[in-house]
């Protein structure tokens, strides 16, 4: 089913419930710097850091507004977003008669302003002409750095018969997760009352934020004990009152400003969601996500026919593998893995060449932009540096590969006990874990 059909087909299902999903704006915040992701974010913005091997990250809010039945997008962004244009581009056209759209925002400068976006909300609030021109009820805000499956039907139902204004997506969470969260406290009805931003301590939840976890076995999920409910940066207002929110103030964060303004001052109520649910805003979440999609009974599932997720068709050939053992990976089109070699509990990438007796494990390569000509393979032996890809009898483990890079024959990285690395080399450690940026060259033998 293409995409069209898709959102055609969502959208009767949801017509006939009620539910008219047209009404909808999505607006998906792309970011800032991405520091905490850096180097994968050095030449990219966050929403298009790859993931699984040939997905991006933007293609996970974008595919559950498709799924949703929603398809007026927009993208707000500033940072390295050249190649998010490029995959936007490629990748979200429309039948011209649905009226559906994905566009990016970037920061610009018009009459009214010319700064750049100062957070999640200021990028929100210098856009909101865009928002008010096309009719819409209500405004979903996402965060482009999340990898989850919802169903934004359910969440639109949910305000409704509520009567809310503005309501936000909650996640079920023990006391020692929720002292990284947003800790929300409801009333019987929930409706939010309070709001208490990484509790520390036990004393703090019971006073100000526990749920009582009959509550939640009460709504159809079981709560195993869990007594908190973590704000998981999720919102979906009446266009109305997101206005009324931004422009009567100058606060710019939605989690931590206009939130718990809106709490005090407009009806908000919580949607409760138990799917997985992973924000991946460092190197360290970045790269267990990826590693938790290898596993047998991986966490979330990459299959699901009836709400897939989107990409860029890409017309490669299948993957090549010579005498190779895989075990527990993820292997993308167009790859080619020599004879003898291992890949194990690892992601490889688009067009990922692999030499003949490699190791891979427990690792994450971006693979390549584009296959190497001949002449490039001539070009780059004359010059005396590798081709794109991984030499012969070379070992990697618990390394993140970017993009383009060029690593010889017997080269020798293992992970997990290096803590730094040493002055002048190409390669970086992150919560660490050693990353490869973009495009690096390791010659024959080099070793860490």
């Amino acid at each position: 089913m293409d995409i069209d059909r898709k959102i055609e087909a969502d959208a009767t299902s949801d017509i006939d419930k009620g539910i008219d999903m047209r009404n909808v704006l999505a607006v998906i915040l792309g970011g800032g710097k991405g520091t905490r992701l850096f180097p994968l974010t050095e030449v990219r913005s966050k929403p298009a850091v790859p993931l699984a091997g040939k997905y991006r990250l933007i293609d996970i809010p974008i595919s559950n507004c498709i799924n949703s039945g929603i398809n007026r997008i927009y993208l707000l962004t500033q940072f390295n977003s050249v190649s998010l244009h490029a995959h936007i581009r490629q990748t979200y056209s429309f039948d011209q008669f649905d009226g559906g759209f994905v566009e990016i925002l970037a920061a610009q400068q018009t009459m009214e302003g010319h700064n750049w976006y100062e957070g999640t909300a200021d990028a929100v609030r210098k856009n909101l002409r865009h928002f008010e021109q096309n009719g819409f009820d209500y405004v979903l805000i996402l965060s482009g750095d999340q990898l989850y499956r919802m169903d934004f039907a359910e969440m639109l139902e949910t305000h409704i018969a509520s009567g809310a204004e503005a309501t936000i997506a909650a996640l079920p969470v023990t006391r020692d997760a929720a002292r990284g969260f947003g800790i929300m406290k409801v009333d019987d009805s929930g409706r939010i009352g309070g709001f208490l931003e990484k509790p520390k301590t036990d004393a703090e939840i019971d006073q100000h934020v526990r749920t009582d976890p009959a509550w939640i076995d009460a709504r159809g999920i079981k709560s195993h004990g869990r007594d908190c409910l973590a704000s998981m940066g999720i919102y979906l207002f009446n266009l109305q009152t997101l206005i009324e929110l931004l422009t009567k103030s100058d606060y710019q964060d939605f989690g931590k400003e206009v939130f718990p303004m809106a709490i005090r001052t407009h009806k908000v109520h919580v949607h409760l969601f138990d799917g997985y649910w992973e924000d991946i805003g460092t190197i360290r979440s970045f790269y267990e996500a990826n590693l938790d999609l290898t596993l047998p009974n991986a966490p979330f599932k990459l299959e699901d026919e009836k709400s897939p997720i989107y990409t860029h068709a890409r017309f490669l050939p299948p993957s090549r593998c010579d005498g190779v053992h895989v075990k527990r990976s993820l292997i993308a089109d167009g790859c080619v893995i020599g004879e003898g070699s291992m890949v194990e509990n690892s992601v490889v990438g688009l067009r990922c060449k692999i030499g003949d007796n490699v190791t891979i494990a427990n690792s994450i390569l971006m693979g390549a932009d584009n296959y190497q000509t001949d002449a490039d393979v001539l070009a780059d032996k004359q010059a005396g540096i590798p081709n794109i890809g991984v030499g012969d009898g070379s070992l990697l483990d618990g390394v993140i590969v970017d993009k383009n890079c060029r690593i010889g024959k017997g080269v020798h990285i293992r992970g997990g006990n290096v803590l730094k690395v040493p002055e002048n080399t190409p390669v970086v450690i992150q919560d660490g874990i050693i990353v490869i940026p973009k495009g690096t060259i390791l010659p024959d033998g080099w070793r860490l």
